[in-house]
Parts: structure tokens; sequence; C-alpha cells
């Protein structure tokens, strides 16, 4: 058996990054994927400027390279109200198959092993993790997704129906015009949306998602709400269909326990509020990579649960609490009415609400204030 400091199973922007941060904290790391990269993976593809501070704190400075910003963010409430305002540092689109594909790359720069390998099963004897009998480690990192053979592990089950949305992403041609990123609400089954964010290579991502409240969604269901929010779309021309499920952050599971711990998606740190998981990503997978190697510097691994969970109420526990409100009220559609004609009245009300829904901004009183007078 290979033996390491440090396994993460799962090389998406989680994986990569608590890959990186151990190896950069002094750990032997074993990285490990069940695809080789680059490869695909279903997503919005948005990406919000403090994704890149994170990764240039972590020394990946080029992992937007090529991709313009958005300039524009359009929104339209269930009830048709429209905010369309700056983005102050803009949002970039990436394919996660480029994307990923970078992290991957920077965290095996670095000194990280990369190995292809699908896991089954992760046991903990005395101390150390045992990877389906072929990798031990002294700490693992699951970052392995919404289905995480570590979660299991755990003992924890997935998001039951009303904490997990079900989604749907193809690439289209881009609309015509200046760039802009789309959001367009429906009230009906609300809370859901259709997205189109141009990539700047003449394509869009587009898609549609919505919360599953225990009854199956089709396929075609999907693309027919898709079409009918973005009748401009050329779905026609739309390659790459894929579905996705999205385990949101108001159902998490405890952290770690033991030798183990878990990272985005397989943490459930899905914005409950926008669907976006990338910047909890990136910033959870830092935090449980440092942690890993702090831990077994310290103690040969034993306490990586508790230093996790601490790092990581520090960075983001008002924040989920904030989205979970945020979640909560937002499921009147009304109030998501009053808050988009806030947005468009009000600059700061907008940024406040980007912040909670893209990266780690709590509400205001002033913008609560706003919204609630917008009624």
């Amino acid at each position: 058996m290979e033996s390491f400091d440090v396994a993460v199973v799962g090389a998406g922007p989680a994986g990569s990054t608590a890959a990186l941060a151990a190896r950069r904290g002094g750990a032997d790391v074993v990285l490990l994927d069940r695809s080789d990269f680059p490869r695909d993976k279903p997503c919005g593809d948005g990406l919000a400027p403090e994704v890149f501070d994170v990764l240039a704190a972590l020394g990946v400075g080029d992992a937007a390279a090529g991709y313009p910003a958005v300039p524009t963010l359009r929104l339209v409430s269930p009830g048709g109200e429209v905010v369309a305002r700056a983005l102050h540092a803009g949002t970039r689109t990436i394919p996660r198959q480029v994307f990923d594909h970078r992290l991957v790359a920077a965290a095996v720069d670095a000194g990280v092993r990369f190995r292809r390998h699908r896991v089954r099963s992760v046991e903990q004897l005395g101390d150390r993790v045992v990877i389906d009998g072929t990798f031990t480690a002294r700490v693992v990192v699951g970052a392995d997704g919404a289905g995480s053979v570590v979660r299991q592990a755990l003992g924890h089950p997935g998001n039951p129906p009303g904490h997990v949305a079900l989604a749907i992403r193809g690439y289209a041609p881009a609309p015509a015009g200046p760039p802009e990123q789309r959001i367009v609400t429906i009230p009906g089954r609300w809370p859901a949306y259709a997205w189109s964010f141009p990539i700047g290579d003449g394509r869009a991502n587009v898609g549609y998602g919505e919360l599953l409240r225990g009854e199956a969604l089709t396929r075609g269901y999907l693309l027919a709400q898709l079409g009918a929010l973005l009748p401009d779309l050329e779905l026609d021309a739309a390659t790459d269909w894929r579905g996705h499920h999205l385990p949101l952050s108001t159902r998490r599971p405890a952290p770690g326990r033991g030798r183990l711990v878990l990272a985005g998606d397989a943490l459930s740190l899905i914005n409950p509020f926008t669907g976006e998981g990338i910047y909890y990503a990136v910033v959870s997978g830092t935090l449980a990579g440092a942690a890993a190697a702090g831990a077994v510097s310290a103690t040969g691994g034993a306490d990586v649960a508790d230093r996790y969970r601490r790092a990581l109420t520090r960075r983001l526990g008002g924040h989920l609490r904030h989205t979970a409100v945020a979640a909560r009220l937002g499921r009147w559609p009304r109030l998501a009415d009053a808050a988009v004609r806030a947005a468009r009245d009000d600059q700061r009300v907008f940024d406040t609400l980007l912040a909670v829904g893209l990266a780690d901004g709590r509400l205001t009183p002033a913008a609560l204030w706003r919204i609630a007078r917008r009624l």
C-alpha cells in the first residue's frame, strides 16, 4: 500500500485546493479521482472574483487567464421585476473542464501526487485511514461531491428533499449584444431559475435548476422550463447537456470526525440562495488542507476534525447563518420581488445581495431596511 500524510478524495476545486494547502503546509499528499484531467463537470461555471483571491493566496495566480470578466448581471424576479447593474470586479465564466484542470495542475506542480482511482471504501484503523486496501493516510479529506464515499463512511446520509436541487447545464451560442450574466426566476416553481452566462468564446453556459420536493424531474421538463424563461437561446444548437444535484447548505452534516473531514459539495456547501458552490469549495478545501497539514505535524492527525471545524466556523459560520435566513425569506416570492426592486434602486443593496449569494457576505441592517420598504 502507498502511504501518505494526507489523502484527498476528489480532485474538483475543493479537493485540489485541499491538496495544495496541505502540501504548502509541508504534508506528503496524494490526490485521488476517478477521472483523468481535463474532464467535464456539470456546473454553471460562474466564478466570483473572491474565488481568485483565495487561489492567489495559495499561489495560483493564473486560474482565470484567457477568460474575460463579465461586467453586468441582469436578474428577473418571480414577479417580473428587473435589475441590471454593474459587477464591480466582474465575474468570469470558465468551463470546469478548464478550471478544474488548472487547479489539479497547480497542485501537482507543488508536489502533490495525483492518482486516477475510484474510491469505494474508507476505513479508520487506529492512527491510519485505509482507502480500498490500496492507500493509507493519517488524514483523509473527502471532496468527492454530492455522492461522497467519505461522507457515507462518516455515517451521514445525503440531503433529503427540500434541501437539494437539480439542475441541467449545456453550452449554447451566446446571445447577441453586450455580454451580461442573466438569471430569470419563475413564480410557479419558485425557488427556481434559468441562467445564461457568456464565456467569451462565442458560447454561453446555459441551464435551469429548481429545488427538489420529492417528485422526479425529467430532462424534458428542465429543458422546457429553460426555453420558456430564456426564449432567445438557440437550444437546438446547444451541446453537452448534463444534469447534476446540488446539496444545499441548509442541511449540512458535521464537518468531520476522527481522521476524516469533508469539504465542498461533500459537506453540502451549496448556497441555498443562489446554488453557487465554487467559492465555498475553494474556501473549505483550503481550510481542510491547512487543518490536515497542521494536525499531522502537531498530533499525527488525531485532532484534524476539531481544527477544521473551528477554522470553518470562524471563516463561514456567520455567513452560513445569513444564507439560511435569506433562503427562508427568499421562498416568499413577494419578498424576492422587493429585494430586486431595492437592488434596482440602490447599488449597495445589489452589492450586498451579490456578496451573500456568491461569496461570504452578510445581510446588512441597511439592506434589509431598504428591502422591507420596497414590499
